[in-house]
């Protein structure tokens, strides 16, 4: 794990994959991931983990599907949002994202549960960040 501060804004722009998490640090056993995202991901769950969103950047929809009730939360630039776990969901952005997520390390990007995995989505338990900028150090 870097023990220097990261800038988001040099993650981000160290890679241009979409759906295809970053790892940038860990937070006892999480990681903290970006990624970029565009379109639709897969409907999935997670069984045993909540999912933190934080928006970076544009827009990004989450539709849920609980007890037989769907519905779809819209999260603009700086908001956050938990799918609780075992809550199906399906994030997109239809005019593209940059997100920050909160998940126990080796949790897989599809989840437990999903349907099947179009090509455009990486199935993945995060990739490393890389070399990126640090932040400023005032």
């Amino acid at each position: 794990m870097n023990s220097d501060p990261v800038a988001l804004s040099a993650a981000l722009a160290s890679f241009e994959d979409l759906w295809s998490p970053r790892i940038v640090t860990q937070v006892n056993d999480y990681d903290v991931r970006v990624a970029k995202v565009a379109g639709e991901h897969v409907w999935h769950a997670h069984d045993d983990t909540d999912e933190f969103f934080l928006v970076i950047e544009g827009e990004l929809h989450i539709s849920l599907r609980q007890e037989g009730v769907e519905r779809t939360v819209s999260l603009p630039r700086g908001s956050v949002f938990t799918v609780p776990r075992g809550v199906e969901h399906r994030p997109y952005a239809p005019s593209g994202a940059s997100i920050l997520l909160f998940e126990p390390t080796g949790t897989l990007s599809v989840g437990d549960r999903h349907d099947e995995i179009p090509d455009h989505v990486d199935a993945t338990t995060g990739h490393a960040l890389g070399a990126v900028a640090t932040a400023p150090q005032d």
